[in-house]
């Protein structure tokens, strides 16, 4: 589902260059949840970024399903990325002047899918949200945009859904029902989900781990 072969990426800093990540090689299963643990730097964020496609590596290569991402241009990769891929962010990265129910239903739109509003709402309800509708998200807790935001994520029934600390502004408790939402989401539809964390648990949870220090995988 995900092929990672001798993935660097470096940039530049004055005069050094600096190697974010160094000959990075995954293959992740259809279905499989990995989890990609490592100290702030490692590159966690970086590597799901280039998996995600939003931006190129210095060099090696990426496939999700049958498609290689440097085989692609700017317009293809926005196209696939709304086709494969369902994002949850640390930030939640919800609309402010769009209700819960809108947010939700941006992608599918985008997508030209039918039943739209159906499907927001039965999202809404499937993450215990189906009172606030009609919020903003500046009226919701954190927890409550974070879920919102776990429903857009899987709105278009992506095959692939990758989650960078998702639960990273959150205090435990609330964070601890997010855990728990987004890992029965993905046992429900079986998505392939890769998960950027510092917590233990989550990676003890997980199908597989790898680390990350200094832009190279230590264990796998």
């Amino acid at each position: 589902m995900i092929i990672v072969k001798d993935l660097s990426m470096k940039v530049r800093v004055g005069s050094k260059e600096l190697a974010i990540l160094d000959k990075i090689n995954l293959n992740i299963s259809r279905g499989e949840f990995m989890a990609i643990m490592g100290p702030s730097g490692s590159g966690k964020s970086t590597l799901l970024g280039l998996i995600a496609g939003l931006d190129s590596p210095t060099s090696g290569s990426i496939q999700l399903d049958q498609y290689s991402l440097d085989r692609l241009g700017e317009d293809e990769l926005t196209l696939l990325r709304g086709k494969l891929i369902g994002f949850v962010f640390q930030s939640y990265q919800l609309i402010p002047n769009l209700t819960a129910l809108e947010n939700i239903s941006v992608p599918m739109e985008l997508a030209g899918e039918n039943h739209v509003k159906e499907r927001a709402v039965s999202l809404l309800s499937e993450v215990g949200l189906a009172d606030r509708a009609d919020h903003y998200p500046v009226q919701l807790s954190g927890g409550e945009q974070q879920r919102v935001a776990i429903a857009r994520a899987f709105a278009t029934h992506p095959p692939i859904i990758l989650a960078d600390e998702p639960t990273g502004n959150l205090d435990s408790e609330t964070g601890d029902k997010i855990i728990e939402l987004l890992i029965s989401l993905h046992r429900k539809y079986q998505n392939t989900m890769v998960w950027v964390t510092h917590d233990l648990n989550i990676a003890k949870m997980a199908d597989s781990i790898i680390k990350l220090r200094d832009g190279k995988i230590i264990t796998v």
